[in-house]
C-alpha cells in the first residue's frame, strides 16, 4: 500500500549466525546462488516447517550458550551474541513471510497456522528468559564504563528496553498470561489477514450487458473481458476488488447501482456474516492488546506503543492529527457541495453518496482541468517509469541498476536487478513484483530476503530487497500503463527499497527499515516529491507508443490539479487514523457478549465524535483494516501523515538550494537518514539532516490545506 505498509521487520531473535547441512532441504545450508539470494527454484512448501523447527532449535542452543558462558557478561558475549543469534531461523522466515504475502497458497496458509504458536512461544522463551535477561541487565547496568561506540550503545539500550517491554520484569504468573496473550494474538492477526485475502479473491461482479460498461475506459473493459474469459465466462466482463479493477470502475462507471455494488463489496470485506467474518477477531485483538498494555503498566495500547515512536505519546499524535483534520474537513465539505451541484446540473435529485464521490470528482476534474486519467496513463508505461526512477536515483546518489536474468526468482513476472554504486561496487539485489494475482495480498510494500549487516567475522553482508505491488497489468493489446497514483506508489515503495539497500550499520536488528514506525515512511514519501516535480516527470513521462514526452499543456494541467480533491483524500485517511486510535485507546475491554457488535459501535461513535461527513467512508473499515489488525500499524496508522510532515519539510531542503538534485543535500540525506537504520534517535537523525526539527507548514501547503 503505498502508504500501505511495507511488510515485516523481523524481531531481534529472527536474525543472524550458523547452520548445519542437510542437502535435501535448501534452508539447511548457506544458499549457493548468485549473491546468496534464496534458491527459489529449489524451495518447496514442504521445506518450511522442518527448517523453521530446526532454526528454532539452533537458536535455543545459541541462547543457552550465551547463558552458560562462564565469562562475565559483556557487550560482545551477550548483546552482540544475542543479536547475531538465529541465522537459520531468520533465513527461512524471511522467505516464508514473503511467500505468505506474495505467493500465498493453501499450503502456505496452513504452515503459517501451524508455526504461528510455535514462533510466538519461541519469542517468549527468549524475551522472558530470566537468566538471559540477567546478563543483558548486567551489561546495561555498567554501560557507561564499557567504552561503547554510539551504535553499540544504541543496540544495548534497545535490547534492554525490548526485554522490559516484553515482560521480563513481570512476576511469573503474569508472564504465563502474557505468553497466552501473545499466542492468541499471533493466531488472531494471522486469521484476520487470511480472511481479508479470501474475501477479496472471492468477489466477482459479472456484467453481461455491454450498456452497463458505459463510461469505463477501454483498458478496464479489456481487462474485465480477459478476467471473465480466464474464468470460463467468455463474452462477459468480470470485475474484482483488486485496485486495478475496482478504482477505474468507481471513477468512471456511469451505472450508479453497479458502482454501489463494487464500493459496498470493498468496504464490507470481513463483515459479511460468513466464514471470513472479522468482527469478533478484531475485537478480541483489541482486548488482548489492552490487557497486555495494562499488564505493562499503561492505561491503553496506544500509550504503550507510542512511547517507542518519534511522536512519543498519544497526546502528541492526537494534537498533530487534529491540526490537519480541521482544515481538511472544512475543505471536504466544500468539495461535497461542489459534487452535489454537479449532480443537480445533471438533472438528478439524489444526494451524494460514498459510491458517487470518485465518479463525480473525476467528472469535475475533467471539466475543471481538462484532465483524463486514461490520457495521463498513456505516458506512464511501467518499464519507462522504472527506468526514470533509476535515472533519478543515479542523479541523486550515483546508483546503477543492472538486470540479472541469472538470479533465481520466485515468480516468472518478477524483475531482478543488481544495484551498484557509481564506482561499480555491489550494493545489493532488488526484486520487483508488480501485478495482482490471487496468491498476493492487496496493497504495495517493501520487504527483504536478507537485511544488511556486518557479520561477526567483519564481513559486510549486502541486502536482498523486494518491492511488491498490485499495479494495472498489461493487456493483450497494451503494455502495463500506470495510473498517476500507481506511478507515485512506485516511487514510494522505491524509497523504502533505498532505505533497505543503502543501510550501512553493523548489527542486524538496527539495520535498514528497522526504525520507529512514524519515521519509516520518510524515505518512501520523500521520493514521491520527485515524481511530482514537472521537470523531473518530463524525463520519464513518455507516450508508450510514440515515445514522445508528455506535452507541456498536459503537464501543466497535472500540476494545476495537484490540490484537487485533497479534502476527500485527507479526510478519508484521517477517518481511519481516528478509528485506529479509538480501538487502541480503550481502557475497558469490549464485553464478551458484544464482541460481534464492537466494530459497528466503534465506527458509528467515531463518526459522531469527530462530526465526519457521511459522503466519505473510512479508507479502511474495521473488518479489513489490515494495517492495524494484521500488519504492525496498531496505534500507528497516523505515521503516514507524520512522515508526510517529515517528507514535505525534508524536500524543502532540496528546493531551498534551487536544485532538487543538489548533491550536498542528497549526500546529507543518504548519510543521516538512508544509511543510519536505527543507530540513532529518529529526531536526532532528522535534525542532523535538516538542521532543525520539522515544521507543519510545508505539509499543509503540499496538501492544499493552507488558506
Amino acid at each position: 500500500m503505498k502508504k500501505y505498509l511495507f511488510l515485516m521487520i523481523l524481531p531481534l531473535f529472527f536474525l543472524a549466525s550458523c547452520a548445519p547441512a542437510e542437502k535435501e532441504n535448501p534452508f539447511f545450508s548457506e544458499f549457493d546462488t548468485p549473491f546468496g539470494v534464496p534458491p527459489f527454484d529449489l524451495i518447496e512448501n514442504e521445506h518450511f516447517e522442518p527448517a523453521i523447527l530446526e532454526g528454532i532449535s539452533q537458536q535455543e542452543a545459541e541462547i543457552q550458550a550465551i547463558i552458560d558462558n562462564p565469562a562475565p557478561p559483556n557487550f560482545e558475549n551477550t548483546i552482540a551474541a544475542l543479536d547475531y543469534s538465529g541465522e537459520m531461523l531468520g533465513r527461512v522466515l524471511r522467505v516464508f513471510y514473503n511467500f505468505n504475502s506474495s505467493l500465498i497458497s493453501p499450503e502456505i496458509e496452513q504452515i503459517a497456522q501451524n508455526m504461528s504458536p510455535k514462533l510466538s512461544n519461541h519469542s517468549d522463551n527468549i524475551r522472558l528468559n530470566l537468566d538471559l535477561f540477567a546478563r543483558v541487565k548486567a551489561v546495561h547496568d555498567q554501560r557507561h564504563e564499557l567504552g561503547l561506540n554510539n551504535e553499540q550503545m544504541r543496540l544495548l539500550t534497545e535490547t534492554f528496553k525490548g526485554f522490559e517491554r516484553s515482560g521480563a520484569n513481570l512476576p511469573p504468573e503474569q508472564q504465563e498470561r502474557l505468553r497466552e496473550i501473545n499466542a492468541d494474538l499471533s493466531m488472531l492477526t494471522l486469521r484476520f489477514g487470511q480472511n481479508v485475502l479470501a474475501e477479496t479473491n472471492a468477489f466477482r461482479m459479472v456484467v453481461e450487458d455491454e450498456e452497463d460498461l458505459a463510461g469505463l475506459p477501454e483498458t478496464s473493459i479489456e481487462a474485465a473481458a480477459d478476467l471473465a474469459a480466464r474464468e470460463g465466462m467468455e463474452g462477459k466482463w468480470a470485475f474484482s476488488l483488486q485496485n486495478p479493477s475496482l478504482m477505474p470502475f468507481l471513477y468512471n462507471a456511469e451505472n450508479r447501482e453497479l458502482r454501489k455494488k463494487m464500493q459496498q463489496a470493498h468496504i464490507m470485506r470481513g463483515n459479511n456474516d460468513n466464514e471470513y467474518n472479522n468482527r469478533e477477531n478484531l475485537a478480541r485483538i483489541a482486548n488482548l492488546r489492552l490487557e497486555r498494555a495494562r499488564m505493562m503498566g499503561y492505561d491503553n495500547h496506544a500509550d504503550f506503543s507510542l512511547e517507542e515512536t518519534m511522536a512519543g505519546s498519544t497526546e502528541t499524535v492526537m494534537n498533530f492529527v487534529d491540526q490537519v483534520w480541521e482544515p481538511a474537513i472544512a475543505l471536504a465539505r466544500e468539495e461535497a457541495e461542489m459534487l452535489q451541484q454537479m449532480i443537480y446540473e445533471d438533472g438528478h435529485d439524489f444526494q451524494l453518496e460514498q459510491w458517487d464521490w470518485r465518479y463525480y470528482a473525476e467528472r469535475v476534474r475533467r471539466q475543471k482541468y481538462d484532465l483524463d486519467e486514461q490520457e495521463v496513463r498513456q505516458y506512464f508505461e511501467l518499464n519507462t517509469v522504472r527506468d526514470g526512477i533509476f535515472d533519478i536515483v543515479e542523479k541523486l546518489w550515483g546508483l546503477q541498476f543492472v538486470e540479472r536474468p541469472d538470479v533465481p526468482k520466485y515468480h516468472e513476472e518478477v524483475q531482478v536487478f543488481e544495484v551498484l554504486e557509481a564506482d561499480g561496487s555491489h550494493v545489493g539485489i532488488l526484486y520487483m513484483d508488480f501485478h495482482p494475482r490471487d496468491s498476493k495480498r492487496p496493497g504495495a510494500w517493501m520487504s527483504s530476503y536478507r537485511s544488511q549487516r556486518v557479520d561477526p567475522d567483519g564481513r559486510f553482508v549486502h541486502p536482498v530487497i523486494t518491492i511488491v505491488c498490485n499495479f494495472s497489468p498489461p493487456s493483450a493489446t497494451r503494455p502495463a500503463l500506470l495510473t498517476y497514483d500507481e506511478m507515485t506508489t512506485f516511487f514510494h515503495e522505491f524509497g523504502h527499497a533505498l532505505h533497505g539497500l543503502l543501510s550501512d550499520v553493523t548489527y542486524p536488528s538496527l539495520a535498514g527499515t528497522a526504525v520507529a514506525r512514524d519515521f519509516v515512511e520518510l524515505p518512501s514519501q520523500v521520493m514521491e516529491n520527485w515524481a511530482n516535480e514537472p521537470e523531473v516527470m518530463r524525463t520519464f513521462a513518455l507516450h508508450y507508443e510514440s515515445r514522445e514526452p508528455m506535452p507541456d499543456a498536459l503537464m501543466d494541467r497535472i500540476v494545476e490539479s495537484a490540490h484537487f480533491n485533497q479534502g476527500f483524500a485527507t479526510v478519508e485517511f484521517l477517518m481511519s487514523t481516528y478509528l485506529d486510535m479509538e480501538y487502541h485507546t480503550i481502557e475497558e475491554p469490549f464485553a464478551e457478549d458484544m464482541l460481534d457488535q464492537a466494530s459497528i459501535i466503534v465506527e458509528r461513535e467515531t463518526i459522531e465524535k469527530y462530526d465526519m461527513i457521511p459522503e466519505i467512508n473510512y479508507r479502511w473499515s474495521s473488518t479489513h483494516f489490515q494495517h492495524i489488525f494484521s500488519g504492525g500499524y496498531a496505534a500507528g496508522y497516523y505515521s503516514y501523515l507524520w512522515s508526510g510532515l517529515l517528507d514535505a519539510d525534508a524536500y524543502e531542503a532540496f528546493r531551498e538550494t534551487g536544485d532538487v538534485f543538489d548533491q550536498e543535500t542528497a549526500r546529507s540525506f543518504r548519510e543521516n537518514i538512508l544509511e543510519r537504520g536505527n543507530t540513532k534517535d529518529a529526531m536526532e537523525m532528522y535534525v542532523n539532516f535538516r538542521g532543525r526539527e520539522p515544521i507543519i507548514e510545508p505539509l499543509l501547503r503540499q496538501r492544499g490545506l493552507m488558506r
